[in-house]
């Protein structure tokens, strides 16, 4: 994994995205320390898995992850999953890392336009991304211009 990513980085890569439940973020973060690119050059992403939502859990993963990568700033914390009856306590503990300025941006993975909506309705900063499947066999054009004007 590391010399993959350090492959990657050389090859002009500045993009890592990485996720708790993926367990390869200590070997990111090994990578990141071997590579020849400054970290304001990187950018960073992961995410929080569905066992660590919650506010203070989500707090504590965070920092797992944070220590894991060996970064001081994560630039895009995301959900991975909307689970229910946790994603909006989870939402608050990110907006809390980002306006301490621990991450860069936050943002929602596989959430889908009624999550979207539920969140809105409460939150103090908006989803900064909505990281989904989309390519050309799947569109989600309804979808696509939901989030447009959201």
């Amino acid at each position: 994994m590391v010399n993959t990513i350090k492959s990657a980085v050389q090859f002009g890569y500045r993009s890592i995205d990485t996720a708790a439940n993926y367990k390869n973020e200590e070997s990111v973060g090994k990578a990141i320390k071997k590579v020849d690119v400054s970290r304001n050059e990187l950018f960073i992403t992961t995410k929080v898995w569905n066992t660590h939502q919650g506010y203070e859990s989500t707090l504590n993963a965070f920092e797992e992850s944070r220590k894991k990568l060996d970064l001081e700033y994560i630039d895009l914390f995301l959900i991975h999953w909307p689970v229910k009856g946790k994603y909006k306590e989870t939402w608050k503990a990110l907006e809390k890392l980002y306006k301490e300025g621990f991450v860069r941006a936050i943002g929602v993975s596989n959430f889908q336009e009624h999550h979207l909506q539920d969140l809105l309705k409460d939150c103090q900063v908006k989803p900064m991304v909505n990281q989904v499947e989309f390519h050309p066999y799947l569109t989600q054009k309804k979808f696509t211009y939901f989030l447009q004007r959201a």
